[in-house]
């Protein structure tokens, strides 16, 4: 993926070996999020650091997309296959919504190892693919 883009700036480490995701941490109470905040939703201080989270975590809970969804706000291409989405705990930092690279409800089981991937989503008309964030079952 030389020629590529993320679908969104301050999500993840980008170009990257091994990217990572960036969260926040409140410097006040010590609370991880992500994506990245502006305040802490627990103490609302305005103290907040930027942090790497770990590239692996547990699968938490899943659930599978059958259908496309409507665009406006879906960006994925036309040619539509269903996919999983799930919440990852990330061991001692959060737990992350995120697109799973395994869309077969079969190959996907609660507190299963995961790993962050960098998948392409979708082609923009000059060729340059959009990436984004998913995590992939750990064999």
């Amino acid at each position: 993926m030389t020629d590529s883009r993320p679908i969104a700036e301050g999500l993840f480490t980008w170009p990257s070996e091994e990217p990572h995701l960036i969260g926040s941490r409140c410097d006040a109470c010590g609370l991880v999020v992500f994506p990245t905040a502006e305040f802490c939703v627990k103490c609302s201080q305005q103290r907040l650091s930027a942090v790497e989270l770990g590239r692996r975590g547990t699968l938490w809970t899943f659930t599978t997309q059958q259908f496309r969804p409507p665009s406006p706000p879906y960006m994925g291409d036309e040619s539509f296959e269903p996919f999983a989405l799930g919440y990852v705990a990330i061991d001692g930092q959060c737990m992350v919504e995120a697109r799973l690279t395994e869309a077969d409800p079969e190959k996907l089981r609660i507190g299963q190892e995961m790993e962050l991937q960098i998948i392409p989503v979708r082609t923009e008309e000059s060729g340059r693919a959009v990436v984004t964030f998913a995590f992939a079952p750990v064999d």
